[in-house]
Formats: C-alpha cells, structure tokens, sequence
C-alpha cells in the first residue's frame, strides 16, 4: 500500500469518524439505503467510485452506533468503541463480496464487533499496568503522590 493510499485511507476516516459524532450529537443519522441504492454504490465502488464507498459508510454508521451499545458495560469509553466499531464498517465496505448471497449490514455487523472485541482483547492486557507517573495518593496539603517520588 503506498503512501498515497494510505492518507487517503486516513483522511477517510476521519470524515466518518466526524460524521458520526456529529449525528450522535444531533441524534439524525441518514437514512439507511434501499436494496436498490446499495446495490447501486457496492457497484460503483467495485469500479473504483471512492464517493460510493463513503456514502455506504455514511448510510451505515447506524449499525456501528447499534452495535456499540452492547459493549457500553466494558468501561471503555464510547467515543472509542465507536471509533474501532468504524474502523470495522470501513474493513467490511472494503472487503464485502455480495456474489456470495450475504447483505452488507449482515457482514459489517460481523466486521464492526469483531473489530471491537479485538480491540477489548488486545487492551485487557494492559488493564493491569501502572505508570511510574499515575498517581496513587494524595499528602496532607492536597498533592498527588506518585511512584516517581520513591524511586529519586
């Protein structure tokens, strides 16, 4: 993947990402696609159409928002859930096949909790790590302690 690619990935995202807090904030999301429509922009992104591949992200952010609600007990913070859940949508716009008899939101819904779940595992890991900079009390005139200052 070259580097022009890669800004463009990066620069796409970011437009989702942006979109999406902005319908979360004004509670309107775009109505979801007919079968029709969808068919229609799956086809022109198969072409190389990058438009039709952000109107389907758009027309979908729904379901990351949708999917993500289950994962709003983990304590992760939802704005990141719906980040990574994006992230998922934006694999499978990129990697959907409809040859194969399956709907897109059918497929993404997979992409978008998997995407999240990999994220929670690969974090669970971390869970348990302090840092040398993390405070860990206070002293008697209101200041936070930290490790630092027992290891100087």
């Amino acid at each position: 993947m070259g580097f022009g690619t890669v800004v463009v990935a990066t620069v796409t995202l970011a437009k989702s990402i942006l979109l999406l807090f902005y319908y979360l904030n004004n509670n309107a999301f775009p109505r979801p696609l007919s079968d029709e429509e969808e068919t229609y922009y799956l086809e022109e992104f198969k072409k190389g159409n990058m438009n039709a591949r952000n109107i389907l992200i758009e027309h979908n952010l729904r379901l990351v928002a949708h999917i993500g609600k289950k994962f709003d007990s983990t304590g992760e913070d939802k704005d990141d859930i719906i980040s990574i859940g994006t992230i998922g949508l934006i694999k499978a716009i990129n990697t959907f096949d409809s040859d194969k008899g399956t709907k897109l939101a059918t497929y993404a819904a997979r992409c978008i909790e998997n995407e999240i779940l990999m994220h929670l595992r690969a974090t669970k890991k971390n869970k348990g790590e302090v840092s040398l900079y993390d405070p860990i009390g206070i002293d008697k005139e209101g200041n936070e302690i930290t490790l630092t200052v027992y290891l100087y």
